[in-house]
């Protein structure tokens, strides 16, 4: 990996990371393209790099975390059960990294927002007043939520399209699924990183930490401003035209990489 390759994976990652299409399954496809073998530093690269997000989250709600202090306990109860799984199935996860793996699940990811939007938007309609905030949120929704973000360790399922489709789905608001699925980040990313720099240090070399460090970076501030964006966007749109990007994204994939 050169660290042209570093900054491409990391700007990839940056963009994809809040956006629900999958960041691991860009990364995984833009590494293909750029002829990088799906090694374990490759592997480790695209996930500490992942850990810019963390910070980027941070960052956006720094002023606000000291009055979400309430949530604190529904984050760490969400956070659980794909702590638990990724743990216990870290081998059979790590073999999944292929693109026709990320391809299928690009495509099936996208169908089911495009239904999950359908049903959402009639609720949303008839019934306003039944969706819950984010200051209203339960233990109920969280560990929903949590059971959700499980899919998101398959290649390709995307983590905050796996949350916020959770969220939706048992009757969050819009804002509130997204801002969940943002906090959620803290915890379930930092903790992957965390777990994976003190197993995977002696696969990574001196040159390797240099493009950790550029790919880190590039990742960090082009995360704010894609966190930036869906913020205001999901303010006045939709879910869909995620839902129909992913369908055609993955079928492309399946014609030139299959």
């Amino acid at each position: 990996m050169t660290l042209l390759d570093a900054i491409i994976v990391g700007i990839v990652e940056g963009v994809t990371e809040f956006l629900p299409i999958s960041s691991t399954g860009h990364m995984i496809v833009t590494s293909e393209m750029l002829g990088l073998v799906q090694d374990d530093a490759l592997k480790s690269f695209e996930i500490i790099i992942q850990c810019a997000a963390v910070f980027a989250v941070i960052l956006y709600y720094w002023k606000k975390l000291p009055q979400m202090r309430h949530l604190l306990w529904l984050i760490v109860a969400a956070s659980v059960p794909v702590a638990f799984v990724g743990f216990v199935l870290e081998d059979y996860i790590k073999s999944l990294f292929s693109v026709v793996v990320v391809a299928w699940m690009f495509i099936s990811g996208g169908l089911v927002f495009i239904l999950v939007e359908y049903f959402y938007a009639k609720k949303e309609k008839d019934a306003p007043e039944s969706l819950i905030s984010l200051e209203n949120m339960t233990m109920k929704e969280s560990l929903v939520v949590g059971l959700f973000q499980v899919f998101s360790l398959i290649p390709g399922t995307s983590r905050s399209g796996a949350t916020i489709i959770g969220g939706l789905l048992f009757g969050l608001k819009r804002a509130a699924a997204t801002e969940f699925s943002f906090l959620l980040a803290i915890p379930v990313i930092g903790g992957v990183t965390l777990y994976d720099l003190s197993t995977s240090l002696d696969s990574l070399s001196q040159s390797d930490g240099i493009n950790l460090i550029v790919g880190f970076f590039s990742a960090f501030v082009v995360a704010y401003f894609s966190l930036k964006f869906l913020v205001k966007f999901v303010a006045k749109h939709s879910f869909v035209i995620f839902g129909y990007y992913r369908i055609v994204f993955g079928i492309l994939l399946l014609i030139f990489f299959r």
